[in-house]
C-alpha cells in the first residue's frame, strides 16, 4: 500500500488518455521490463537527464513507486546526468505535496534526499550524480533518456543493455514565475501517469 495521499493521486490517473503516439514511445520500456520479468531477471532502470536535477529524479521516484504499486518485483531505479549539479528543491516540494515522505539526509551543494512512498518500503535515494557514477549500475540496465539534451548529447551509454528515449518538457522554463508550482506538479503527474501506464502493461 502506498501512503494514502499518493494512493488518492494515483486513483485519479487517466491512463486511457495517453495518446497512441505517446504509448508507442513508451512501448520500448514496456518491452524491456516485460522481457526481464518473463526471464526472472532483475530490472535496472537508469533515468538520465542533462543535470540530474528535475525530470530524472521525478522519473526515478515515480518508476519505483509504480513498480511497487503493480507488485513487479526486483525493480531497481536510479538516476543520473551528463553532469552532476543538485536535485532542485522544488522537486522535493512537489513530491512532498503529492504525499511522499521526504528526509533530507545531508546539506551542502548537493544534498541527499530519502523519499518514501510506502511505510514498509525502502526509500528512494536521490542526489545529483553523473549517469556512470559508482552509485549507479555498471551494466545490464536500461538507459532512459528523459530530456532531449541528454538524448542528443549521449548517443552511447556504456554498460546500457538498452537505450530508450522518453523525453519530457523541462519545468525549469517556469522557474521564478507565478506558474512554477502548477507546472512542476503538471510535469510530475505526466511522468507519473506514463510510468504507471508502463507498469500496468506488465503481467506478474
Amino acid at each position: 500500500m502506498l501512503f494514502p495521499e499518493i494512493e488518492k493521486v494515483v486513483s485519479s490517473f487517466k491512463l486511457n488518455d495517453i495518446t497512441p503516439e505517446r504509448k508507442k514511445t513508451l512501448q520500448s520500456l514496456i518491452d524491456f521490463i516485460r522481457f526481464k520479468v518473463e526471464n526472472q531477471e532483475e530490472i535496472r532502470l537508469n533515468l538520465i537527464c542533462t543535470h540530474n536535477s528535475r525530470r530524472s529524479h521525478l522519473s526515478q521516484v515515480w518508476a519505483q513507486t509504480a513498480a511497487h504499486y503493480f507488485e513487479i518485483k526486483n525493480v531497481f531505479c536510479y538516476s543520473g546526468g551528463t553532469e552532476a549539479t543538485a536535485m532542485f528543491p522544488k522537486i522535493a516540494e512537489t513530491l512532498e505535496n503529492t504525499g511522499f515522505k521526504i528526509h533530507k539526509l545531508s546539506e551542502g551543494n548537493n544534498p541527499v534526499y530519502a523519499i518514501k512512498f510506502a511505510k514498509n518500503e525502502s526509500p528512494v535515494i536521490c542526489f545529483s550524480k553523473t549517469y556512470d557514477d559508482e552509485f549507479n549500475p555498471e551494466s545490464g540496465f536500461a538507459a532512459i533518456m528523459t530530456c532531449s539534451g541528454a538524448d542528443e548529447g549521449c548517443p552511447f551509454i556504456a554498460g546500457a543493455e538498452k537505450r530508450i528515449p522518453i523525453t519530457f518538457e523541462d519545468p525549469k522554463a517556469f522557474d521564478n514565475t507565478p506558474q512554477q508550482t502548477e507546472k512542476y506538479q503538471e510535469r510530475s503527474l505526466q511522468i507519473a501517469t506514463e510510468l504507471f501506464y508502463v507498469f500496468s502493461q506488465i503481467k506478474k
